[in-house]
């Protein structure tokens, strides 16, 4: 299904790459990525266009906890993190034995973690939507679906650990392939679970398609059952078909302080950024909230639809992060600056292009997200208000991902911290209430430039690679 880069051609003491082929590297690294996340996005508006069918109400009902899935979703991106970014290293130092062992730990770490977050999640699902502030006809329908993305939880946690280790070994292209698998069944399964039995029409034939009718819930239920699929084969090509990192002989199932150590380390700054990140974005749905349902239905939609213009960043993101890492652990610091530079400026260039297509096509990706000509127009609003914000959003994503390569997780989580909760929450609180959703918005976008810049000056600066941090673990 892939084939491994030869690392050793770039990364060797004695080898001397060009300009070009550090690019080609990127995007080789940067394009299977990519299109995985467009995919993805690709998947939420397919899902939100259905559950838009069913109503503003059904819409509302998923978005009033969508920031609380992100905040959960996002803890545990930062645990599976905690164990690839020391693969990273470790293999790009030719450490296999030791990544190995880390392996190993990274999978029981995770599914334990998952167990954990998902009976948390489903301890707080009945109350959350009350406590969000949300209206008396969307909560019953928001606390099931929170309940079933909860239970699903240990899945999610070991696809990410799986697909994130595969990554950081050089290998792109099958957590790319598998996350489309996972988009495609997303579809089906919510294709026969959120509508009822019908008769459907296609290429001049008509036929009976079975359904369940089960509306929001089937909607959770859909992702949660393609979520569980991907989990399985995302796990099963690690161990078995990796060519790095499949599982080998000898090397026991056993935790190790050093590497707990390690992972806790460089995850934990990732895990309280992402929950002071994650608690913002609750904030946030707390302050839209009371703005109505029409304005939390084109809150979530408009989310949903920026996705295609970010998630670019986020795919040459994971690959700064591989790149990065792998460099540091071959202790080629020179071209650990080169590919976290490159990689930086080719996502700040693709979000400029499509922050530019976004504020065009606005009323056109509207219109196919709901038929309700109140959400449209307030999503079309907001939408290009974000758009002037995506080249220097894309300097925080990129950036970040080679920070972390580094293992420099501390500081950009202290930066992400003081700009959610000092620019982005302050200013909604004081504009939501004068401009309504569209008030929101402008403190987002003025938020993700004072982020940009923040992270720009972090990566120029150059001291992420002189810290404690910036060093494979186990490597002496």
């Amino acid at each position: 299904m892939t084939k491994q880069i030869d690392w050793g051609r770039y990364l060797r003491p004695e080898a001397s790459t060009t300009l070009w082929q550090q690019m080609g590297l990127v995007l080789r690294l940067s394009v299977p990525a990519i299109l995985a996340e467009i995919t993805a996005i690709a998947m939420q508006y397919i899902d939100a266009a259905m559950v838009g069918s069913l109503g503003a109400a059904a819409t509302a009902a998923i978005g009033l906890v969508s920031s609380t899935t992100w905040l959960f979703g996002g803890v545990c991106i930062s645990t599976a993190a905690g164990f690839s970014i020391q693969i990273a290293q470790l293999t790009g130092g030719g450490q296999k034995a030791e990544a190995q062992s880390v392996l190993r730990q990274g999978l029981m770490a995770s599914l334990a973690f998952g167990v954990l977050m998902g009976a948390l999640g489903a301890g707080i699902s009945s109350g959350l939507p009350h406590w969000l502030r949300g209206e008396a006809s969307v909560c019953p329908e928001a606390s099931r679906y929170f309940l079933i993305y909860s239970c699903a939880l240990p899945f999610s946690l070991l696809r990410q650990a799986a697909g994130s280790m595969l990554q950081c070994s050089g290998d792109m292209r099958t957590p790319s392939v598998l996350n489309i698998l996972m988009c495609a069944l997303d579809v089906v399964f919510n294709a026969l679970l959120i509508f009822p039995t019908r008769t459907v029409t296609a290429l001049g034939a008509a036929f009976v398609m079975p359904g369940a009718g089960l509306g929001v819930t089937g909607a959770a239920l859909g992702t949660a059952a393609a979520d569980a699929v991907t989990s399985l084969l995302m796990t099963g090509f690690l161990c078995f078909r990796s060519p790095v990192l499949h599982l080998v002989k000898g090397v026991p199932w056993r935790f190790e302080e050093k590497c707990l150590r390690s992972a806790a380390r460089l995850a934990l700054p990732m895990a309280l950024e992402r929950i002071a990140t994650g608690g913002a974005y609750v904030a946030g749905t707390r302050i839209v909230a009371p703005l109505g349902t029409a304005a939390v239905a084109a809150n979530s939609l408009a989310v949903t639809a920026e996705g295609f213009c970010y998630m670019p960043g986020y795919g040459i993101g994971s690959a700064a992060t591989t790149l990065v890492g792998q460099s540091l652990g071959a202790e080629r610091r020179d071209l650990c600056v080169h590919f976290a530079c490159l990689s930086t400026a080719l996502g700040m260039a693709v979000m400029a292009l499509t922050g530019t297509l976004m504020f065009l096509s606005a009323p056109w990706m509207f219109s196919l997200l709901t038929p309700d000509p109140t959400i449209q127009a307030l999503g079309v609003q907001v939408l290009r208000i974000e758009a002037f914000a995506e080249p220097l959003f894309a300097a925080s994503i990129v950036a970040a991902g080679s920070l972390r390569g580094a293992g420099d997780t501390l500081v950009p989580s202290i930066l992400n911290l003081a700009s959610m909760w000092g620019v982005r929450i302050s200013a909604a609180m004081l504009l939501a209430p004068r401009f309504g959703l569209p008030g929101v918005w402008a403190a987002m976008c003025g938020e993700l430039c004072v982020r940009g810049i923040l992270f720009l000056v972090r990566l120029l600066r150059g001291k992420w690679l002189q810290n404690k941090y910036a060093a494979a673990p186990d490597a002496s």
